[in-house]
């Protein structure tokens, strides 16, 4: 049987006086993390919410994150979380689409959600997760957990656990189905080659909402592990942490490693218990991991390559990879071996397999692929054909198993470790009444890997400010999606045959001097 809340119940077990959870002030051991998620649990069925409902939650990181996350499985629920940097717009179409019936938000998106909750068609309460006073029309946290405990619900296996949106390819956001058994055997896949030990100290700057940290928070409870919460990743202090609590594991972005080794005060932190960090959602640039590798000497490195619809993790470059000389070297750009337990394999148009050193689309089977995507069939027809999930990232193995990206397959671009689907940014940017025609590509960008640029053709006639366009994006999707830069052309887009845009014709100028078609 495999099920998440399992993981809670053996960490009570073993190590039930260890502290689970320190959150500022408030600490708990993992024994009174486990019954305090049974209250939690009992107050959302007291709310109504029954077996495969959706719980959805909007804050910032923090102990109660961590506890929302078992809490929704062991009430017979699916734990949905939002991405903290959405527009109200797109919060409106996740929690709609997902039809969540709770609501948890802590103070940083009262104003937002008071904007957008008379379009709610399916929340019918809101718990405000902080402390102090409570919004209005709102369920306080201690009223919450207040309720009598109740027994795990057990859901396990096939049974959903988690719902996780993606950015869609046509412009509309998918919801991930994940199991328990996704995740849980994802977890066991990641434990060993993480080095994740009985009783680590994990630090959680990265954001709580999305599946890397997910697999952070399952792994730490598979091995009864202490976790320390911080809102969101500010390098001085996060090394401040470290240091303090003698922190051993973390998960950070490209970006973050860089922002934190290139502090200015990072020098005057004591870092050294630091033992692992895990790093992916975009490649990491070599002068920041030969920086991280020399602030950091102590440090192993793991580079994870995943997507949520794989709970996420495909494959992992050990730390002894991490090396530029020696017979080890050589697979720094990779982005290393496929986890125990998964078929990985490169698949031409026709979907079969090519050969060593052959570029097609990557594409894996194993355990710990999705259920599907919530409501669409279609999509999750494409997705998954005859067992493999396809990627939508084109790379090559070699005849070591070591796995090379070179290109996206999918129209996407991976800024600052956020995905962005270049639809979405068209959408908003066709919304404008000026736009004629547009494309949205990725384009270099030295600390954020790729930055999404905006190619556009004007009506005859119309004008328009690069800023005013910019702005218009920022009003219906989130910032981190609007494209940074815009180049307005007075001639048509390049067309294939078939109709569609040629994005590798608009890519050529920005990539000519890259070994490779993306960050």
């Amino acid at each position: 049987m495999f099920s998440m809340t399992q993981l809670i119940h053996r960490a009570a077990q073993i190590r039930g006086n260890g502290l689970a959870t320190v959150d500022g002030e408030r600490r708990q051991t993992w024994l009174e993390f486990e019954q305090k998620i049974g209250r939690f649990a009992g107050g959302l069925r007291k709310l109504g919410v029954g077996d495969d409902d959706c719980v959805a939650m909007l804050a910032l990181n923090s102990d109660r994150y961590f506890e929302f996350m078992f809490a929704t499985p062991w009430a017979g629920a699916v734990f949905q979380p939002i991405n903290t940097r959405l527009a109200g717009p797109e919060v409106l179409y996740w929690l709609n689409d997902s039809c969540a019936r709770v609501l948890i938000i802590d103070s940083n998106f009262v104003d937002l959600i008071q904007q957008i909750r008379g379009e709610l068609a399916h929340v019918e309460h809101i718990v405000f997760i902080d402390d102090g006073d409570t919004p209005d029309n709102c369920i306080s946290y201690a009223s919450l957990i207040s309720a009598d405990p109740i027994q795990d619900a057990r859901r396990s296996n096939d049974d959903i656990a988690g719902l996780f949106y993606t950015g869609g390819t046509t412009g509309r956001s998918k919801g991930v189905m994940l199991s328990h058994q996704n995740l849980v055997i994802n977890t066991l896949q990641s434990i060993a080659p993480l080095d994740c030990q009985d009783g680590d100290r994990i630090l959680h700057v990265a954001p709580m909402f999305h599946i890397a940290d997910a697999i952070v928070c399952m792994t730490s409870a598979a091995t009864a592990g202490t976790n320390f919460f911080q809102p969101g990743f500010v390098p001085t202090a996060a090394m401040a942490a470290i240091e303090a609590h003698e922190i051993q594991r973390m998960l950070l972005v490209p970006t973050m490693v860089n922002m934190m080794v290139n502090a200015p005060d990072t020098a005057q932190f004591q870092l050294k218990s630091l033992r692992s960090v895990m790093y992916g959602a975009s490649p990491m640039p070599e002068p920041v991991i030969r920086k991280a590798m020399e602030v950091l000497p102590t440090t192993a490195f793991f580079q994870a390559y995943g997507q949520t619809e794989a709970s996420p993790v495909i494959t992992i470059l050990s730390p002894e990879r991490h090396t530029f000389e020696g017979e080890l070297a050589g697979k720094m750009k990779s982005a290393g071996q496929p986890v125990a337990l998964i078929d990985l394999a490169i698949m031409d148009e026709q979907n079969q397999q090519v050969a060593t050193g052959v570029v097609g689309e990557v594409c894996m089977r194993g355990p710990n692929v999705m259920l599907g995507y919530r409501n669409m069939v279609e999509q999750t027809n494409k997705a998954i054909i005859d067992g493999w999930l396809h990627t939508g990232d084109g790379g090559y193995l070699d005849d070591e198993g070591f796995l090379f990206i070179v290109d996206r397959v999918k129209d996407m671009i991976i800024s600052g470790g956020e995905n962005v689907y270049s639809a979405e940014v068209e959408n908003a940017l066709y919304q404008h009444p000026a736009v004629n025609q547009c494309a949205v590509i990725g384009i270099p960008h030295e600390t954020w890997g790729e930055q999404v640029h905006g190619i556009v053709v004007l009506h005859a006639g119309e004008s328009l400010t690069e800023e005013a366009l910019i702005a218009h994006c920022k009003g219906l999707i989130a910032g981190f999606k609007c494209p940074r830069s815009v180049t307005f052309r007075a001639d048509a887009l390049p067309l294939s045959g078939a109709g569609k845009i040629l994005k590798t014709e608009l890519r050529k100028p920005y990539w000519a001097d890259s070994d490779r078609a993306v960050n």
